[in-house]
């Protein structure tokens, strides 16, 4: 097979880079330093032109080179990791190294081409990290809280209950700091700052929601409801066989948004006029809470789609 694209595809790790060549089939290792990346670049410039480069979502140990890459003008994607563990899992390979890994997204990359998110701008990115930090801290506390609520079942010394207390403190002071940090940066860009408009004109969808769909979905309002859907892991999967009907379920997409879009739907479905009715309505019909939760916040992020496709406010009658 020719390629009209060079494609490399690179397992990321904290220390090293392993990398393979799609077109010719060599491979490659370097340090995940700038001394490393700076030698990928000197490689990439002596292969045949145009070069795709594609790289797993590690946790952030790709940030960098991926910054670096794009500044040198290389196409480089981010491919998600769920999806490349299932093609793994359709071609059999059980066996897991840096170097086969590497070999695997290449084969992903050749297979699903159209497949990966392109590097977000700065301010995006900082946006990002800066809701992903709010997530962590916010755990941490309701970890706090819930070890704290058992600890007073055992009358523990006071001056522990102290040590609690300024724990809690700290971490409401920090989530507080974090908060007005992203006010801030959505604020500085005026695109952000539009979309916050709008998404905050819907009933349910607060601050924390709107950063997270701003941050997380920048695709939000350039896709279809069912794509929107789909990406949040919210659109129900069909699981039929010839006269089967099984049960449909929700799975996959940006788990920590959809985590926080329950979190909206919860609010929406007490004081949205459209929602609260359409979750009136599925309790009555006996449908279990957690199922009228989803079908919520999954109206929740078509509603903002449309949002922000049409730039218009939302209005109760533009959902029926």
């Amino acid at each position: 097979m020719i390629l009209a694209t060079t494609v490399i595809c690179i397992d990321v790790s904290r220390d090293w880079l392993d990398g393979f060549c799609a077109s010719n089939g060599q491979r490659l290792r370097l340090p995940n330093t700038a001394a490393g990346h700076a030698q990928l670049l000197a490689q990439i410039q002596d292969l045949p032109q145009p070069v795709r480069v594609g790289f797993e979502a590690t946790g952030g140990q790709e940030w960098l080179l991926w910054s670096t890459l794009v500044a040198a003008g290389v196409e480089a994607v981010q491919l998600p990791p769920a999806q490349i563990k299932a093609f793994a899992l359709s071609r059999g390979t059980r066996a897991k190294t840096d170097r086969i890994d590497a070999e695997l997204i290449a084969g992903f990359m050749l297979f699903r081409p159209e497949a990966g998110r392109k590097l977000p701008g700065e301010n995006l990115r900082i946006l990002r990290t800066l809701t992903t930090r709010r997530g962590q801290v916010v755990e941490m506390r309701k970890r706090l809280s819930a070890q704290i609520a058992a600890r007073r079942k055992q009358h523990i010394p006071a001056d522990l209950e102290a040590m609690d207390a300024n724990l809690l403190a700290m971490l409401d002071a920090q989530i507080a700091d974090l908060e007005r940090r992203i006010k801030s940066i959505i604020e500085q860009e005026e695109t952000s700052a539009a979309k916050a408009r709008l998404l905050l004109s819907i009933p349910g969808i607060g601050p924390v929601s709107t950063a997270m769909l701003i941050a997380e979905m920048p695709e939000l309002g350039r896709m279809t409801s069912g794509e929107a859907a789909a990406m949040t892991g919210l659109a129900p999967i069909p699981h039929d066989s010839g006269a089967m009907r099984g049960k449909r379920a929700i799975a996959g997409g940006r788990r920590a948004l959809r985590h926080v879009l329950f979190q909206a739907a919860l609010a929406a479905a007490c004081h949205n006029p459209v929602l609260k009715p359409v979750a009136q309505a599925l309790k009555r019909r006996g449908k279990p809470h957690k199922l009228v939760i989803v079908a919520i916040a999954r109206r929740l992020v078509t509603i903002a789609n449309a949002i922000l496709k049409t730039g218009v406010p939302w209005q109760p009658q533009l959902e029926r």
